[in-house]
């Protein structure tokens, strides 16, 4: 994940198709009582969640596209994620408290009296302050965490176990499964399924794909996207190639060095934050070590939402309008 501050199970299972997720029920527990595999590790939940509380947009969006805002008693979010008054789950936002526009707390959690706090590592959970699944359980609320941002173990931060959308549709299912909402979860990854299974149909061999650099930030050195963040596949299934395929994280940093050897066709530039993708893209083509870069010769700069690339529910139309983008990118080729 990118953070959102700069610098997001035995007698019974149910396996969401392709992501490797499992979630059981125990035949000794309460009838109520859910298990979920959650970041590779078993995780009992005794009831159904009745106060919510999470820590992202995109976190955010799949409680709301399960139509569980009525089992939430908040979420925490800067302001600087865009006008809200045109998603589709306008309703949820106005519905749900915003309890903070910075991270989560302890003080928020217990304050809205929270039962469930989803959120994600840099998406909310973190050592620096204490606020960690451990902490929380140490103050009686259970959490579950954001599957895009699961410690992978490579180092202490480095994260993703899974390609990115099969960490949606895992927690999808889970969240399904714990809320008892399976159908609306599986109605959900199925239509997601459709439409990026026909734009796959359209996308090009591999020798024809445009090679694209996922630009978030910074400047001494871009933070940017490995293959385990929402962009990997995103960029993929588009039609395109992430540069930085190899990298086997989510969110880091990398050289400008590597970006130029790299040589992207096109630079998507994720916006957030209180620098604009306009003062953003300016930069970039001003920039003088990347004006060789083809992506910058031909000022091929496409502009993605922050929640369209970090896991949410609106991976698939992002997905969609960057293959139209990229499309147009191989037609000008053709025709130079």
């Amino acid at each position: 994940m990118r953070p959102l501050f700069p610098a997001a199970a035995l007698a019974l299972a149910l396996t969401a198709t392709g992501c490797g997720a499992t979630v059981e029920t125990s035949p000794t527990a309460d009838a109520k009582s859910v298990t979920l595999t959650n970041c590779g590790r078993k995780v009992t939940y005794d009831k159904v969640p009745e106060r919510v509380v999470t820590n992202d947009v995109g976190i955010t969006e799949l409680m709301f596209a399960l139509g569980l805002e009525d089992r939430m008693a908040g979420f925490a979010m800067p302001d600087d994620k865009g006008d809200l008054s045109g998603v589709p789950w306008k309703d949820g936002y106005d519905k749900v408290p915003w309890l903070s526009k910075d991270q989560l707390t302890k003080e928020n959690v217990l304050d809205a009296r929270a039962d469930l706090v989803f959120a994600g590592w840099n998406y909310g959970f973190r050592e620096d302050g204490g606020f960690t699944p451990d902490a929380l359980e140490k103050l009686g609320v259970p959490s579950y965490v954001l599957t895009e941002s699961c410690r992978n173990g490579r180092t202490d931060s480095s994260r993703g176990i899974m390609p990115p959308l099969d960490a949606l549709y895992t927690d999808l299912t889970n969240l399904g499964r714990l809320f008892g909402v399976e159908e609306r979860a599986a109605e959900l990854i199925a239509g997601f399924k459709k439409q990026i299974a026909e734009v796959r149909a359209e996308a090009p061999a591999a020798g024809d794909r445009p090679r694209v650099f996922l630009y978030d930030s910074g400047r001494d050195q871009p933070f940017t996207s490995g293959r385990f963040a929402a962009p990997e596949q995103i960029i993929s299934e588009a039609g395109g190639t992430n540069v930085l395929h190899d990298l086997r994280d989510s969110w880091t940093t990398v050289g400008w060095e590597t970006v130029v050897a790299r040589d992207p066709d096109v630079i998507v530039i994720c916006d957030y934050g209180d620098v604009s993708a306009e003062r953003k893209k300016d930069f970039l083509l001003s920039y003088a070590p990347l004006r060789d870069v083809s992506a910058v010769k031909h000022r091929r700069i496409f502009v993605l939402d922050y929640v369209d690339l970090v896991e949410s529910p609106r991976n698939p139309s992002a997905i969609a309008r960057l293959a139209a983008y990229l499309r147009t990118v191989r037609q000008a080729g053709r025709a130079s």
